[in-house]
This record gives C-alpha cells, structure tokens and sequence, in this order.
C-alpha cells in the first residue's frame, strides 16, 4: 500500500470514528435535552407526549386552584393568545401567584402538562427571557406592558 493510500485509509477510518463518538454524544444528550415552548407554540405543533418541555407564560388570573389536603394544584399558563393547563404537586416557589411570569416544566399527559418543576420570577422586575420572547412572539408584548405598568411595575431588561 502506498504512503498516501496508507494516510487517506488513516484519515477516513479517524472520521468515522469521530461520527460515530458524535452520534453517541448526540444520544445520551437528547433524554436531558429540554425545549422551551409557549402556549400558542404548543397549539401549533402536535408534540409526542412523552418529550418533556417547559412551557412559559404568565399564570392566568383565576386559574390558581388547590386540592384539599394534598400538595396538588392546577392552574394555567397563558401568553394572552393561547392557555396550557398545568398541574403540579409539591411545594410552589414563594413567589408564584397568579399573573406574573412562569416556567414550568414537565410532561403531557391528556392535554395537560404535569409539572415536576415550577420556577417563579425572581423580583418585581424581572420576566424569564423565555417568557419575554414568547410573548414579544404572539404579538402580546405591549399589552403585557401597560398592564404591568398599571399595575405599578416598571418591566426590567426583558421588557427593553
């Protein structure tokens, strides 16, 4: 076998070797790979309901409702153009409450998405980004904006 042969088989095998360590990588990456999706998102799209998502949006005024005696509850995600209903068990962060921004993450089962994490803004001024883009996306941005600002918030650099 020629020298150059000899390379060229050299370099084709460390190729395939290097798309077969990749394809590996890209497999046990993708159970702990989780998308971001918003309530008109997850209208449009028909996703598998084992795929676990986070859904981000605001928690819909008068959706909030608790079970007796348990730790579940149920409430819905909206961007002001589509709502997600959530239900989720376990303690909620401090400072979730109706209307204000949220993530939640989990999967669907029946239509609804059954949380095993909830994350709430973290101040009066902050939005998720994810939440941001979302609604900056569908279109509700501005009317999300004057009603935090009627509502005495000031939007922070998400809002920008």
């Amino acid at each position: 076998m020629k020298p150059k042969r000899r390379r060229l088989t050299f370099v084709l095998i460390g190729m395939g070797l290097l798309g077969v360590a990749a394809a590996l990588v890209l497999a046990a990456f993708r159970d702990s790979i989780v998308f971001f999706y918003s309530p008109t998102e997850i209208h449009a799209k028909a996703l598998p309901a084992e795929q676990r998502i986070r859904v981000g949006g605001l928690v819909e005024e008068g959706s909030l409702e608790k079970t007796t005696g348990g730790g579940t509850v149920t409430f819905r995600i909206t961007d002001l153009a589509e709502t997600i209903a959530v239900t989720y068990t376990g303690i909620l962060p401090d400072l979730f409450r109706e209307g204000q921004g949220v993530v939640a993450q989990g999967r669907f089962q029946d239509g609804v998405l059954k949380a095993d994490e909830v994350l709430a803004k973290h101040d009066e001024n902050y939005m998720p980004p994810e939440v941001a883009d979302a609604l900056k996306k569908s279109g509700q941005w501005e009317h999300m904006k004057d009603a935090m600002q009627g509502a005495g918030q000031i939007p922070g650099e998400a809002a920008k």
